[in-house]
């Protein structure tokens, strides 16, 4: 029963993850939003309702065992010393970013200018700093958590952050894949939490599609960034000219 329930769990992820609520649940099975309640209370699901679920979610029942083999995989960040070593040296960082999203060594040698000695030696530093297993026939095993996460305000951080400034926002973000959105507003506090959690929904679903996408050969996937941020924020320049309190 504990991979059952390890599944059902997982199931109950995507749905929250994908903004599927019971009662759409079970418009798309023909039952009632109790019905469908009480099927994952009781856990009471045949093989065939299963299969209906994950048809109607668009994911296989082998997405589910892979998210919940990722679930047991609990560190969701690195610690400070193990970025740090891994901005000391870029290639390095390089490997361990393709690593972590599931990348083969056949896929990084074809894609990179390392040979496959040099890509087994760069693991192998990766195996030791606890980030990945490196297995017999040089199968790579993630050792982080589905939802990931690289320090805030951390070495890997304060690197990217560079990039974005330098390379990432260096784009019309009109081409193909692309898209930039930017809005500004006044909120209370209650309405910021609530794009919060928007937030957070979608970032699990990018988690989810990223996992679910696995099962895709490499030449049918590419790199792709999503940045989400809010904040409290006035431009500098709207600043200098506020009128300070008190005057």
């Amino acid at each position: 029963m504990a991979q059952a329930d390890a599944l059902i769990g997982a199931l109950k992820n995507v749905l929250k993850a994908r903004g599927v609520t019971y009662a759409k649940l079970g418009k798309g099975l023909g039952l009632s939003e109790a019905s469908v309640k009480r099927v994952f209370a009781e856990k009471s699901f045949t093989l065939e309702r299963f299969d209906q679920v994950c048809s109607l979610l668009n994911i296989q029942i082998s997405d589910l065992a892979r998210m919940v083999a990722h679930e047991s995989v609990t560190p969701v960040q690195l610690t400070r010393e193990q970025e740090s070593k891994l901005v000391a040296d870029p290639r390095l960082l390089l490997i361990a970013v393709h690593a972590v999203n599931h990348w083969t060594l056949e896929e990084i040698v074809e894609a990179f200018a390392f040979t496959k000695a040099e890509c087994i030696r760069l693991l192998a530093r990766l195996d030791k700093l606890g980030i990945i297993d490196l297995l017999p026939n040089n199968k790579i095993r993630v050792r982080v958590a589905p939802d990931f996460q690289w320090l805030p305000g951390g070495p890997i951080q304060q690197y990217f952050r560079a990039q974005l400034k330098n390379d990432f926002f260096n784009s019309r973000f009109d081409g193909k894949g692309e898209k930039m959105m930017m809005v500004s507003g006044m909120l209370s506090h209650a309405s910021n939490e609530v794009v919060q959690q928007h937030m957070r929904r979608l970032g699990a679903e990018f988690s989810a599609l990223h996992h679910q996408d696995l099962e895709l050969p490499l030449e049918q996937r590419f790199g792709t960034s999503f940045i989400m941020a809010v904040r409290p924020w006035t431009p500098e320049a709207f600043k200098a000219v506020q009128r300070k309190s008190g005057k």
